[in-house]
């Protein structure tokens, strides 16, 4: 069983409901161990507004959302990107965020060719890991399902992500979404090969059969399809100790709800369902 003590908000569950001062609150108020900021509700507040009511609220960060988004199609795109990712370490580096995770893009507009994509994946990240390394900021590359290759992430399994975390070396890590790599049957596998070392983030949601909408009608843990238990035994047994951060973009549902019904739900459901 699962312990809801260890729950993290990540902010994008009740993005249509509360601020990010109102999901700090909230957090500590229902007894959350931390919460994973996006850096649009994080900038909306201020980074050092944030950091300070973070801090006295004595909330862990997860991890902040996100950096990456590498891919452009010439060379002043490419450097705005790192540019931007920079920032997101300053800012992941200002409020205590455990992990800035990289979301990595997908095909420049126009291109057909995935296979330069990420090869421009791999010497971003390169390129951010020097300056995250400096800022002893860890990265963690989140592997999106492959519906979102062409637009979102080309790198769409956990065996990419840790590959590029063999080829770059320490400071590097992945963040595990189970929406993104449930469906994966060699997950316990590269879970088990991550290790403890490399494995940064846990994020919690469900697969609805049928999903509405590929990416906003995420489940609530216990209302879809995937063995959540399951998973989050083989990252344990990996050596994974950090928190269970729910990530759930739920247009038609949870986003409509009271946030204090849906965070008391979220407890009831990690320690049922997870």
């Amino acid at each position: 069983m699962a312990d809801s003590r260890k729950a993290s908000l990540n902010t994008a569950t009740v993005r249509k409901q509360w601020n990010l001062a109102q999901c700090i609150e909230g957090c500590a108020r229902h007894g959350f161990a931390g919460i994973a900021p996006w850096r649009d509700v994080l900038a909306e507040m201020g980074v050092n507004d944030a950091a300070r009511q973070i801090r006295d609220a004595g909330l862990r960060v997860s991890g902040l959302c996100r950096g990456g988004m590498f891919p452009a199609g010439d060379a002043a795109g490419r450097a705005a990107a790192l540019d931007d990712n920079r920032r997101a370490v300053d800012e992941a580096v200002a409020i205590g965020a455990e992990c800035l995770v990289l979301v990595v893009g997908g095909l420049p507009e126009g291109s057909r060719n995935l296979a330069d994509a990420r090869a421009q994946v791999c010497d971003g990240i390169a390129a951010t890991l020097d300056y995250a390394r400096q800022a002893s900021m860890p990265l963690a590359i989140e592997p999106l399902h492959p519906m979102y290759a062409a637009d979102r992430a080309c790198v769409n399994t956990l065996s990419q992500a840790l590959d590029l975390c063999d080829a770059l070396g320490p400071g590097l890590g992945v963040a595990v979404d189970v929406y993104h790599v449930w469906w994966d049957p060699d997950l316990a596998v590269q879970i088990a090969r991550a290790g403890a070392g490399r494995l940064l983030a846990f994020h919690l949601c469900d697969w609805l059969v049928p999903t509405r909408d590929l990416l906003l009608d995420r489940g609530m843990m216990g209302d879809g399809v995937i063995d959540l238990p399951l998973i989050r035994h083989h990252v344990e047994a990996a050596g994974f100790g950090g928190l269970y951060e729910v990530e759930i973009f739920s247009a038609g549902n949870w986003w409509t709800r009271d946030p204090d019904e849906v965070l008391n739900i979220i407890k009831e459901r990690i320690e049922k369902s997870a």
